[in-house]
């Protein structure tokens, strides 16, 4: 059971993981080194500072002087016993300059970071200097290279995933496409042939409207075949009259409903024009309609409610059916998903293809109980 979570992914994932923690523990064992070294060199200026203050005359200082003028890399703030600041260096005087209380800022921060080193001038009276210091550049970038490697990795990976998703996705489409085409193509031989058979069966006597009826099936197949030959390619938008367009597939839906399911089209306005693709936007209606069938399993209603706004046209189709799963309601969309016995799964999938990606507009499921029924809406820009 747990071997179908172990894959090259898996790998990857936990050797990032483990390259990461590594440099983090190691990072902060550098940074641990680096901070005894500092303190070291802190102490070793302040000895020098009391050495050159105290050294006789005729005493060599080149060594104390030599220490306490290369000390140019850890920030040192000097107090008195009162922790009144008496001197400071390699602290930006600039930033003083511009504001007074910048020192006692860092005075405040440097207390947080380390213990001070106190130097003892005299006992009676008590007189001590406390020698405060911060973290160097160096510490600072060894403490904070574990986040930016974090964050380059973290970015890293989000950039990968990006990619991964954009190039599945065009490969998807792409699939999508060329399975449609040659749909397209494969029925096209045969509907052109069932034509030609259709106008030979009209010559013959007493044949003519068995002829017809099987003329409507194979215009219903050519209208298939056309819907799957733009599939993949742009189609060509063109304004018609949406309220028509609806109509016409809830009448032929009607028809091939039994009479126990109740449709019905409500509308606030008798014409709605907006830029569409007939083929295609007939599909989505049937789409629609179909599915709200399938979930009514043979009784209840279908309403389409059709909205004529400023900008938009919104056409909701809302049926009385099985409802969809709070946790289905996502995954509708998704290529392969169904809930019905018979079907691939693609139609809702197709279906938003069509309104989004080719129209612009948007499909989702606006609302949906379990037992119930689900509205979808379709919402086409004019």
């Amino acid at each position: 059971m747990l071997g179908q979570y172990f894959n090259w992914r898996t790998l990857l994932a936990l050797i990032a993981i483990l390259i990461v923690t590594g440099t983090i523990f190691y990072s902060n064992y550098l940074a641990g080194k680096i901070a005894v070294e500092e303190r070291l060199k802190v102490e070793q200026w302040v000895e020098a500072g009391r050495f050159l203050i105290y050294a006789p005359v005729d005493a060599d200082t080149k060594l104390p002087s030599l220490i306490r003028n290369e000390q140019k890399s850890i920030p040192i703030i000097e107090t008195d016993e009162k922790d009144s600041i008496v001197s400071y260096i390699n602290i930006d005087s600039t930033k003083i300059a511009a504001n007074p209380q910048y020192l006692q800022k860092q005075l405040k921060l440097f207390k947080a970071q380390n213990q001070p080193i106190i130097l003892e001038i005299s006992k009676e009276p008590l007189l001590i200097n406390k020698y405060y210091y911060g973290h160097s550049t160096l510490l600072q970038q060894v403490k904070y290279y574990p986040m930016v490697q974090l964050f380059i990795v973290a970015l890293f990976i989000i950039i990968t995933i990006f990619s991964l998703q954009i190039r599945n996705k065009s490969t998807q489409n792409q699939v999508w496409a060329g399975m449609a085409k040659e749909t397209a193509h494969q029925l096209g031989t045969p509907v052109s042939s069932l034509q030609g058979w259709v106008e030979m069966l009209k010559e013959v006597d007493g044949s003519r409207q068995i002829a017809t009826e099987i003329e409507k099936d194979v215009q219903r197949l050519r209208l298939v075949s056309d819907r799957f030959g733009k599939i993949g390619s742009t189609p060509q938008l063109e304004m018609h009259d949406v309220v028509v367009q609806v109509e016409e597939m809830v009448e032929y839906i009607r028809k091939r409903a039994t009479g126990k399911v109740l449709l019905e089209v409500k509308k606030n306005a008798n014409e709605m024009s907006a830029k569409i693709s007939p083929p295609l936007f007939d599909w989505v209606i049937e789409n629609l309609l179909k599915n709200a069938l399938d979930a009514m399993d043979g009784k209840g209603s279908i309403t389409v409610d059709m909205h004529n706004e400023d900008r938009n046209i919104i056409i909701d189709v809302t049926d009385t059916g099985k409802g969809i799963a709070s946790q289905n309601i996502n995954r509708v969309f998704k290529p392969g998903f169904t809930t019905k016995k018979r079907g691939w799964g693609l139609g809702l999938s197709l279906s938003k293809r069509i309104i989004e990606q080719y129209h612009k507009g948007q499909l989702y499921v606006k609302h949906s109980e379990p037992g119930k029924g689900t509205t979808f809406r379709i919402v086409l820009k004019k």
